[in-house]
């Protein structure tokens, strides 16, 4: 079961304010004090969606907690399971549990070189990764994607101290990100770290292969239930157990099968463990993977589907999820 449950303390929201359009910045102030965290770290957050319990998670942004209190950006999503809504309707006081910093994207530092690259929301990350590697004077750049100025947080100080190593790419103004010329500017030993939408990572993943450049020096971030395809809802058929499972637009395939009472593994949430994968054998419609743990190619093949992110869209799919009940006793 999942490595996130019981791992949760009190705090409250110590202040909430405007960062950028549809995105909110949140003080969280954890009893006891904030602790130090590395680089890349987030906050898991329990939040309720639809009146049931759930978790959300968060990127940190800055190098360490500000004045006893962790930071985090939180954008409202049009197509959100009901996290980020949750998140927007927290004001200055309200009790809030989050969990202890956790990171799996930290930086190796020792590298000739590093290119990081955001977008949107996706910057989080991103502010106290380039405030770490400016600190220790390592040779870095910062590209940072978003469809307006309006829409991109933190751009304003960024650009007060990082100068010429922050670029800005402003899709409204006609700016766009060109990752086969930065990728090609990396030193070859050079890391790239990227945050941000699916179709982004997809696209930078594409280039870094193409370029033949070697995947332990690509690291990635997920950026929340972002996907390629709509968000709606669609059918499961569990062929083990004989059982139809409808999924809502706001839930995921995870939560709608655990609240059926069918048997699942879990872990991250994020689609990057791939805990929770199940085999499909049949499927209607798109499969619209948007996680992180299968290759292009196994995506590509349709047989495997990771339920806490990924979805149906345009019919039903039939899958089988491992379980199998030992003998009644």
């Amino acid at each position: 079961m999942s490595a996130a449950g019981g791992h949760f303390g009190p705090a409250r929201v110590r202040a909430a304010r405007p960062a950028a359009d549809a995105v909110r910045l949140l003080e969280i102030e954890p009893e006891g004090g904030a602790r130090p965290y590395p680089t890349g770290a987030h906050l898991d957050v329990a939040v309720t969606v639809g009146e049931l319990p759930d978790v959300r998670s968060y990127s940190l942004v800055g190098e360490g907690p500000a004045d006893g209190a962790y930071r985090i950006a939180v954008k409202r999503l049009p197509d959100s399971r009901g996290g980020s809504r949750f998140m927007h309707t927290l004001a200055e006081g309200d009790p809030i549990e989050v969990s202890a910093p956790q990171s799996h994207f930290e930086i190796q530092y020792g590298r000739p070189e590093y290119l990081l690259v955001a977008g949107g929301i996706g910057i989080t990350p991103m502010v106290g990764m380039a405030a770490a590697l400016a600190r220790h004077e390592r040779p870095f750049r910062l590209l940072y994607a978003g469809r307006s100025s309006a829409a991109m947080p933190f751009a304003a100080e960024l650009s007060e101290q990082l100068g010429e190593r922050l670029e800005l790419f402003c899709s409204d103004d006609g700016a766009r990100l060109d990752l086969a010329t930065e990728i090609a500017r990396l030193h070859p030993e050079g890391d790239l770290y990227v945050c941000g939408p699916l179709r982004l990572m997809d696209a930078v993943r594409a280039e870094w292969a193409a370029q033949g450049r070697p995947a332990a020096r690509l690291r990635f971030e997920t950026f929340g239930s972002s996907g390629r395809l709509p968000t709606e809802p669609f059918d499961v058929h569990v062929r083990e157990l004989g059982r139809d499972v409808r999924v809502p637009g706001d839930r995921t395939m995870l939560e709608a099968l655990r609240a059926a009472g069918v048997e699942l593994m879990w872990d991250c949430l994020r689609g990057e463990c791939g805990l929770c994968m199940v085999d499909v054998i049949e499927a209607e419609g798109r499969l619209d993977h948007r996680d992180v743990f299968l290759s292009e190619d196994e995506q590509a093949l349709g047989t495997k589907l990771c339920a806490c992110v990924s979805r149906a869209a345009g019919g039903a799919v039939t899958v089988d999820t491992g379980f199998r009940p030992g003998p009644a006793r």
